[in-house]
């Protein structure tokens, strides 16, 4: 292509600004990150906001390249075919390649009451209301945390080793995604925090109430604020604006996160659904995607082929407050293996990965190309596997549907 190239990023969180400093890489470049705040959201510490021990946030100027243009605003709608978005605030933008990074918030519960009386905190703004709630109940009120990912797990232990007393409902099992060894440490250290934890099919909510979380088998749980950590969603832009969609909304791409619809339009991040297989919503895989995504476009702006998505380390970290944590690993399906890091140990790993994140980013600011996670060899072989044993079960299941 001839001429510079204009490449607009939508969202501002660890894929897209990846995605964005990377693309820098090329002189012949322009680009622009359309994001509705104007810093980075350290989303992995927003327990740790809720907890009052981090703020939350980090300064584009700390991580973003001097070549990317910040916009604070909001894109409400993509028209493919004018190659143009359309900002809440300001205007238009054209474009010549599009990089869909708009990232997942909380997800709309469906538990009566929950809308109303409970405080997800899956975003800085509603993590941000939580927190004067939390000063205005009595310290010896119960603050109920619902849901025991690793958001409910790492809120219960920061609330509760910083004084609050702390009801954990599992609705199901402590950590599902853990391995039945990694889940003894979580319930240990909780357990020395004094955090009662609820888990079982009897401890799913069924109703939130201003002071009080009813259950499955009948019981009422006096709650003085209510936690809700319960699911993640993405936002319809992608469906608003005619793309296709998964069921929940994430852009359906190929391997190489190009839109089945459109070759100028690329994903990353949690909002991606590369062949309807996406990956776990996670900081591990959003700095990796964003990369991708960016390599898919200047592969193109090169006239090579982009290279298909390959994932080949997975693992996840959870805080126990600020002296303990554990390190999951797992295989290349991402399903939790035996092997995991806990105690004082697995804390000292998470705050190197929390660390890790600004620094990767920063690092692909000053030097664009240099990160290169996700080009570690292996992983492709194991998810090509896992797309053709999709396709096949998708013609039995439309058969025994018909």
């Amino acid at each position: 292509m001839a001429g510079n190239t204009h490449v607009v990023v939508i969202g501002g969180g660890y894929a897209g600004v990846m995605a964005a400093n990377r693309l820098t890489l090329r002189d012949d470049v322009t680009v622009t990150l359309v994001n509705p705040r104007p810093d980075l959201v350290h989303r992995v510490r927003l327990h740790q906001l809720v907890g009052g021990s981090d703020g939350a946030v980090i300064a584009y100027q700390d991580v973003l390249a001097e070549r990317v243009r910040p916009v604070v605003d909001t894109v409400t709608r993509i028209d493919a075919a004018e190659r143009r978005v359309t900002l809440a605030a300001d205007g238009t933008l054209d474009y010549d390649y599009l990089i869909y990074a708009v990232g997942s918030g909380s997800a709309e519960p469906s538990v009566p009451g929950a809308a109303g009386f409970a405080y997800p905190i899956a975003t800085l703004e509603e993590a941000r209301r939580l927190r004067p709630a939390l000063d205005a109940a009595p310290a010896t009120a119960t603050v109920t945390v619902v849901g025991a990912g690793p958001t409910g797990i790492e809120t219960a232990a920061e609330l509760a080793e910083a004084g609050r007393t702390v009801t954990l409902v599992c609705g199901g099992v402590l950590g599902p995604y853990l391995h039945a060894r990694g889940r003894r440490p979580v319930a240990k250290r909780l357990a020395e925090l004094g955090v009662t934890v609820l888990d079982g099919s009897g401890a799913k909510v069924t109703a939130v109430t201003r002071d009080a979380v009813r259950l499955a088998d009948g019981r009422e749980l006096p709650s003085g604020v209510t936690v809700w950590t319960v699911g993640f969603r993405v936002p319809d832009l992608a469906a608003r604006s005619g793309l296709s969609t998964d069921a929940v909304g994430r852009l359906l791409t190929d391997e190489t996160l190009t839109s089945v619809d459109d070759a100028r339009v690329v994903a990353a991040g949690d909002a991606a659904a590369p062949s309807g297989l996406p990956l776990r919503m996670s900081c591990l895989n959003a700095m990796p995607l964003g990369a991708r995504a960016a390599d898919t476009v200047l592969s193109r702006l090169a006239g090579e082929q982009p290279q298909n998505l390959r994932q080949s380390f997975y693992a996840q970290c959870v805080s126990l407050g600020r002296s303990a944590g554990v390190y999951q690993f797992a295989d290349r399906s991402d399903a939790a293996v035996w092997l995991h890091i806990g105690g004082g140990l697995g804390a000292r790993v998470k705050e190197l990965v929390c660390r890790g994140i600004p620094e990767h980013l920063a690092e692909e600011a000053h030097k664009p190309g240099s990160f290169s996670l996700h080009r570690i060899p292996g992983g492709a072989a194991k998810r090509g596997r896992l797309l053709r044993a999709g396709r096949a079960q998708a013609p039995a299941a439309a058969d025994r549907t018909a």
